[in-house]
Parts: C-alpha cells; sequence; structure tokens
C-alpha cells in the first residue's frame, strides 16, 4: 500500500512531512493569528491524557494546583534583572485598557516565576508555611520570530511548578525528584528514549542558579528539549523579598524552584514515531487505544462489534466502534492517519470463518484471532508489546545517530553528513562554546555525568572539565 497522499515522504522532505501530519491528523491548524495554532479535538485529546498523567504524578508527590493571573504589571517584571535580560525579547505588552492608556505597562506573562514570588512574599512567613508546592496548567505568550506547530508558537499551553523550601538540600531535591518525573515520562509513557543533565551556565534558564533537562532525539537528528528542573537557591526570593522565620527564630530568604513541560511533547511525539501513513501513538498515551470498524450492516456484525466494544472498555482498554457511514478502506486509512494503536476489522465473511482481523498501526501488520480467543487479555498483552517495540525502535535510532568527537572538524563532518547527538569534551569556558556554536548552529544540549571521552576540549585542547551532549535544537 503507497503511502498517505496527503502526506510528503519523511526521507523527501521532514519539514513538509511533519506539517503535514499534524494536519493530516487534524492535530492543529493555522490560524489567522500570526505565530498562534489551533489545537483541533485530536491534538488536545493528547494534551489531556498527558495532563491527566502528569498531574496525577504531581499530586502524589505532594503538589497543589492554583491558578495565577495571566498579566504581569512591569515593576514586577523587572525586579530579577536576569529574568527581565532572559526574556525581553519575547514579551508582550498591554498597554492600553479599552480606549484608556494604562498607568502601568502590563506583560502577558512568558512565565509567572514574578507572580508566584509576589504571592508568596504575602502568605509565607514562618517554616511552619513551608513547603510550598504549586503547580499551574495554562497558556503562557512568547513572540518567537520563527514558529512551527507544537514546536515554538507564540502562544502555547504548560504547566509550571513553583515550589518555595525552608533549605537548600530540600529545593535540591524538588529540582530532581521532578526531572526524574519528566524523564520516566517520556520513556515510559511516551516511548521516547531521553537523556537528563545539566544545561551550561549559558543555556540555563534566565535567573536560575542552575537548569537540569531532559533531552530527546528526533528521527531527523535534530534534538528537543523536552521538559526542564530551575534551581533558583535564594535569588528571586532575595529580589521578592520572600523571607520566612526558621526553626531557630531567625529571619532567612526561602529556597525556590521551578520546572515545566509543554504542549510541544506533542511534536516530539510525532517526530520520533510517525511514519509516511500519518501519526503513530504509543498506546499509554494514545486517547483512543483501539477502534472496531465493522463492515457492512449486518446485525451479527455489529452486535460482535458492540460486545467486543464493551469487553474492551470495561477492562479499561479505551475502544470505539467506527459506525459512520463512510466505506470500510476510508475508515481503516482514518483510523492509520489518526494513529490508532490497534484497529479491529469484523465483516460477515470473517464471522463465518470464526476469526477476526486485527491490525497493528505501529507495523501495519494484520493478525487473523479466532473469536474463541480471550480478546481482552490479548489486546492487553497486544498494547503492551506495540509499547515495548516502539520504545526499542526508537531507543536503536537514537543510538545509531549518537556520536562522539575528538576535533571540531569531527564534529563538523558529522554534521554535515547527518545530526544527531554528539559527546564531546569542553574546558567550560564561555568562548569555547561560542565557536562550536557556529558549526550549524550547534549548541550544548547537557552536560552529562558519563565517563570522559578524551581528556581535552575539542575547541581550545586544553584541560576538559565537562563531559558535553551537543546537537542541533529545534
Amino acid at each position: 500500500m503507497k503511502n498517505n497522499e496527503a502526506i510528503t515522504k519523511r526521507e523527501d522532505d521532514f519539514a513538509k512531512w511533519y506539517t503535514d501530519v499534524v494536519r493530516a491528523a487534524h492535530l492543529a491548524d493555522y490560524s489567522s493569528v500570526k505565530g498562534c495554532i489551533v489545537i483541533e479535538p485530536n491534538g488536545y485529546a493528547i494534551w489531556e491524557k498527558m495532563q491527566e498523567i502528569l498531574d496525577k504524578e504531581f499530586k502524589k508527590l505532594g503538589h497543589e494546583n492554583c491558578q495565577m493571573p495571566l498579566l504581569i504589571p512591569e515593576n514586577l517584571l523587572k525586579k530579577e534583572t536576569d529574568l527581565v535580560e532572559g526574556f525581553a525579547p519575547e514579551v508582550a505588552w498591554v498597554t492600553k485598557g479599552g480606549e484608556k492608556e494604562l498607568e502601568e505597562n502590563l506583560c502577558i506573562r512568558p512565565t509567572s516565576e514574578t507572580l508566584f514570588c509576589d504571592y508568596y512574599k504575602n502568605h509565607v512567613k514562618s517554616h511552619r508555611d513551608l513547603p510550598k508546592l504549586y503547580n499551574q496548567w495554562c497558556n503562557v505568550l512568547r513572540w518567537e520570530k520563527e514558529t512551527r506547530p507544537f514546536l515554538r508558537s507564540r502562544e502555547f499551553l504548560w504547566q509550571e511548578g513553583h515550589t518555595l523550601h525552608a533549605t537548600k538540600e530540600e529545593a535540591e531535591k524538588e529540582t530532581d525528584q521532578m526531572m526524574g518525573v519528566y524523564h520516566w515520562f517520556h520513556n515510559e509513557i511516551l516511548a521516547i528514549p531521553s537523556i537528563r543533565g545539566k544545561k551550561t551556565e549559558k543555556e540555563k534558564f534566565s535567573g536560575a542558579e542552575y537548569t537540569l533537562t531532559n533531552e530527546a532525539l528526533m528521527y531527523n537528528g535534530v534534538t528537543l528539549q523536552s521538559g526542564t528542573s530551575h534551581y533558583f537557591g535564594q535569588k528571586f526570593s532575595e529580589a521578592y523579598d520572600v523571607k520566612f522565620t526558621n526553626k531557630e527564630n531567625k529571619e532567612e530568604y526561602a529556597y525556590q524552584t521551578s520546572w515545566g513541560t509543554t504542549t510541544r511533547m506533542i511534536g516530539g511525539l510525532i517526530m520520533v514515531h510517525s511514519d509516511d501513513y500519518g501519526l503513530v501513538l504509543p498506546p499509554r498515551i494514545a486517547p483512543k487505544q483501539v477502534v472496531i470498524i465493522p463492515i457492512g450492516e449486518d446485525q451479527e456484525v455489529m452486535e460482535k462489534a458492540s460486545q467486543i466494544n464493551e469487553e474492551l472498555n470495561h477492562h479499561q482498554i479505551t475502544s470505539y466502534i467506527d459506525d459512520s457511514k463512510k466505506s470500510p478502506g476510508f475508515k481503516f486509512a482514518e483510523a492509520e492517519v489518526n494513529g490508532i494503536p490497534v484497529r479491529i476489522e469484523i465483516g460477515k465473511r470473517d464471522l463465518a470463518s470464526s476469526h477476526i482481523t486485527i491490525a497493528r498501526r505501529d507495523t501495519r501488520e494484520k493478525i487473523l484471532v479466532s473469536t474463541d480467543t480471550n480478546l481482552s487479555s490479548y489486546i492487553e498483552e497486544l498494547l503492551e508489546t506495540i509499547q515495548k517495540d516502539m520504545y526499542e525502535r526508537a531507543f536503536k535510532r537514537r543510538e545509531e545517530l549518537t556520536f562522539e568527537a575528538h576535533t571540531l572538524q569531527e564534529m563538523e563532518e558529522i554534521l554535515e553528513n547527518q545530526p544527531g547527538f554528539i559527546h564531546a569534551m569542553w574546558c567550560g569556558k564561555k568562548e569555547c562554546e561560542e565557536e562550536i556554536k557556529n558549526i550549524k548552529g550547534c549548541k550544548s544540549r547537557c552536560i552529562t555525568e558519563e565517563q570522559s571521552i578524551d581528556e581535552k576540549c575539542i575547541c581550545c585542547g586544553k584541560e576538559a572539565k565537562y563531559h558535553v551532549v551537543w546537537g542541533i535544537q529545534y
């Protein structure tokens, strides 16, 4: 069977293939607001599933959801200079209310550290008030120059956790713990193998003492930052005067963290797993895991379809019957482009021979199964197999696109041939990091704690301090 005609072949034009899959699977569409997208029901259903799973994990760890305002007064934003400098080019401002000029400009939140600090200042007085473990699910606005659906848009959806602690140890434990959640989510739920590490000083979040990051590699070898966790220490607390009385009855500044991930995870799912036929979803994140397609309008066929649907849903397998008036071929193609992990086909001829047809979306393999099979157990095992197989294929692809470089020439040759994760040593100087960036915009993705490849910096040849993973990023 040839690929979906609405989708450019992945090997011909990866960027066009990506946007074709987004539109063919009705995940998102362009809007009349430049740089902003419409997230369609299919795309939003994936985001809801992501929210459901992550929110459950956050709450297990004691976090509570809240909601901060959309607008931030200019004076509040300017209290933390690093934050202002880091976000200044991306901030959108509100200067009028109706026809009246505002007395003070308001920025549309690019992130909410300032608002949380302002709140904490008034609600934290003693160590007994700590820790504060808050999270919010919201939208933010950043005036990006170049945009692409899900990967980089001006307005996007995300969650941002903001916590306050009495000690440095507690705050650092929180920073590491939440990075662990993102790493688990990508590997176990999204079937995306990722690596975790620390950002360099140049690449860390504006205002943070340090940033931990979760990095994934897309099918084409370009990297995607997939969740970050920031340790602020007392930096923001000092800027916003967030103090508390400790156990020794002495006043000190609180220790703070923030962490977040966004709808760009949907883009990651597409670029790691999908193919020339459309979207491919790992079963654990698929809003609909099974579609049952009755062929014809025979009563016995419809009764069997209903029986199977009821049985699967009873066993917490999310299935549905496509009983629309479209042709069977159209329904098959629609299920395929939308990435439904398993398709069950039932026709009168199938029942006469006491079997049904099951199709895997990831491999497009068709399997004949007896009608006497314990279908819920069979599908449950099949979904786990698909999840495992998808992870293993993605892991194998990542390993194929992971390289070592000992000189700048080697790095340049790798990037000329095929981008990917490049392991190379670095002395820690910004000048060397900037020189490496001149090679096709290659950036440090994270500092790892792995064994050193070499003892010398790839750029200057002096003694190296860090083992770094480099790559071209989205």
